[in-house]
């Protein structure tokens, strides 16, 4: 079994080698997308390539794959992404960063509170739970964007299957050895 077709399954992110030039994969890329433009769309040039999955919903947590296809020794890699845009992940890693700050913060309160026998800062422990609650809370969301996309996450993962596993270079040629 093809070990790019085992990580397309398996991880948010693959990579894999072709004979294609970098201009030769960018029109097999689009042929696929107008073959199969019913259910995907996307932007396709010669270094990124951004594809989506056409759906009644749009949420949050809207997948899409991102390829990037560049030169290397005469061989052509496409390093693929599977998630929602990268505005998304931005903005839960902003949260999970702000929450983790602000709980940090509130519990050294609580802590040099009781350390030097005070009570400054009676609130600072229930603030703790509240963040901590907050947290919780954003990692729900995400789970359920996740979720939610599971669907739209498989055709892309189809797609990237179909588009790319054909024109793969065989792997004992990527490495010079033949196992």
């Amino acid at each position: 079994m093809n070990e790019t077709l085992n990580s397309i399954r398996n991880r948010p992110r693959f990579k894999l080698y072709t004979h294609l030039s970098p201009e030769q994969y960018e029109d097999n890329l689009r042929n696929y997308l107008e073959k199969n433009q019913d259910r995907f769309f996307g932007n396709i040039n010669r270094e990124v390539a951004t594809i989506f999955v056409k759906t009644q919903d749009e949420n949050y947590w809207k997948p899409n794959l991102a390829l990037r296809i560049e030169q290397e020794e005469g061989t052509t890699v496409i390093r693929g992404i599977f998630g929602p845009s990268s505005a998304v992940w931005t903005f839960f890693m902003f949260l999970y960063f702000l929450f983790t700050i602000a709980w940090m913060t509130f519990f050294t309160l609580y802590y040099v509170e009781k350390q030097i026998n005070t009570n400054n800062y009676v609130w600072a422990l229930p603030c703790s739970f509240i963040v901590l609650l907050l947290i919780a809370l954003t990692y729900a969301a995400a789970r359920f964007g996740q979720y939610k996309s599971k669907d739209e996450m498989a055709l892309l993962r189809q797609f990237a299957e179909e588009s790319t596993f054909p024109i793969e270079k065989p792997a004992e040629q990527e490495e010079g050895t033949i196992k």
